[in-house]
């Protein structure tokens, strides 16, 4: 009688914690990818965002002291506590220019978020002739850069050149002075909304086109025409999108740089610290005072985050 070897049984459960631990299963690739995927984007957020508020943050701590004439003889720097704030805070002129801002922006975004929802409430009308074509053209603004559009209004303000001026003296008999003290901050209000009334017009013709059909066939056989749907219907439910645009409007105000310093070469009233954006610049590159540029910079943040932040409180409590 032969007798067969006993095999001795394999242990599948062994050899699959021994490959476990060499190869990734699959919900492990599949946990990772996301991330792998996403890396690039966060490496480069980190770099170019979130890394130059921290160095613009810790700088606005420190001060720098040169040895010398023209620092020969060494540079030191050292913690300075809230001492750059405190002389930020001492200049009037970067207080008034934040000052000048608050009224820039207490003026011209109501003038434009309603130009902006009127022109997307028409646009949007059941009336409404070529929308496609108007839309185009009301953002076509908004595809011009800041700079190229402050030099083709600069035309139409400065005397001699401006077919306005010539028309109202022709007309009138009376020279119009657009680059004034007392005008030249509603000529900059005129740019940036004529620059940016079509970008909010779109964002507000998209929250329109997310309204239910039934809402106006309902609306339709109640017997409610254009304007009681825009009150009753349209103007409640595009408020997110109102909300969005004012805010981002709120922000934009105190980042006007662009308008301002172009126009500095033709307006004696602007300075070099008309706007805080303009100040900070100024104080960085021309007074090369970077810790103090960077105090300028935190403060600006700052406001436009509590200016934001009290606005959207506000609007939240309005709606509720």
């Amino acid at each position: 009688m032969t007798q067969t070897p006993q095999t001795t049984p394999t242990s599948t459960e062994g050899t699959g914690r021994a490959t476990s631990g060499r190869v990734p299963t699959r919900r492990a690739v599949v946990n990772r990818a996301p991330w792998i995927l996403v890396s690039p984007f966060l490496i480069l957020f980190l770099l170019t965002f979130v890394l130059p508020i921290v160095v613009a943050i810790g700088q606005s701590f420190t001060t720098v002291t040169r040895a010398g004439l023209f620092g020969e003889e060494g540079v030191t720097s050292r913690f300075a506590w809230f001492e750059n704030y405190r002389l930020v805070l001492a200049d009037g002129n970067f207080v008034d220019s934040i000052w000048r801002m608050l009224l820039f922006g207490i003026v011209q975004v109501p003038v434009m978020i309603v130009a902006a929802t009127l022109l997307a409430l028409l646009l949007e009308s059941a009336s409404a002739r070529w929308p496609g074509v108007f839309r185009a053209t009301y953002f076509m603004p908004y595809g011009i850069p800041g700079v190229i559009a402050t030099i083709l209004w600069s035309f139409l303000y400065v005397p001699g050149l401006s077919p306005i001026i010539d028309v109202s003296e022709a007309l009138f008999g009376y020279t119009p002075d657009f680059l004034g003290a007392g005008t030249v901050l509603w000529s900059i209000a005129n740019i940036v909304t004529w620059t940016y009334t079509g970008y909010n017009m779109l964002i507000i013709v998209a929250q329109l086109k997310a309204i239910p059909s039934e809402l106006y066939e309902a609306a339709r056989v109640d017997g409610a025409g254009p304007w009681r749907t825009a009150v009753s219907i349209q103007l409640p439910l595009i408020r997110p999108a109102l909300v969005l645009t004012t805010v981002f409007s709120i922000i934009g105000t105190l980042q006007l740089f662009a308008e301002p310093q172009l126009l500095q070469t033709v307006s004696p009233a602007i300075d070099s610290q008309y706007t805080p954006n303009l100040s900070a610049y100024t104080t960085a590159f021309a007074y090369n005072d970077y810790n103090l540029a960077a105090a300028q910079s935190v403060l600006i943040a700052l406001v436009a985050f509590v200016l934001s932040f009290a606005f959207l409180k506000l609007t939240n409590r309005s709606s509720r």
